[in-house]
């Protein structure tokens, strides 16, 4: 197999996903556990952020839409792995974090997984990965 392709992308480093309220966003987040690494002014006064989980190299950019008022809740199509989801699932509802009511279990090859909203009501999904 090839280390890169023949248009010479490597790798997927950044998720962006439109947020207005960034600070909230950032609290939700770091409440995850993710971290901030990148948090640095662009075009007068908007700002680009970056959060990442410790062990990855992926992040998720908290960035403001072009349009504020033009942010609808999406499917982030982020997903994110943990060896425990029934520990997982527990923690982000007691931290009362918008979680689907209970792990869905379909069956191989779905692994078990469960939904949860972010600030603004963007999707992302939680996948076990033992």
């Amino acid at each position: 197999m090839s280390a890169t392709t023949t248009t010479g992308l490597r790798g997927i480093t950044l998720v962006c996903v439109p947020t207005r309220e960034q600070d909230k966003a950032v609290e939700f987040y770091e409440s995850l556990g993710f971290e901030k690494r990148v948090d640095e002014p662009f075009a007068g006064e908007l700002r680009w952020i970056e959060v990442y989980l410790p062990e990855g190299s992926t992040g998720i950019a908290l960035a403001p839409p072009p349009n504020a008022d033009a942010i609808e809740s999406m499917q982030t199509g982020i997903t994110l792995n943990t060896s425990d989801i029934d520990a997982t699932h527990a923690e982000l509802k007691a931290l009362g974090i918008d979680v689907d009511a209970e792990v869905s279990r379909m069956g191989d090859p779905v692994p078990p997984l469960f939904w949860f909203r972010d600030t603004t009501g963007h999707t992302l999904m939680v996948v076990e990965q033992p």
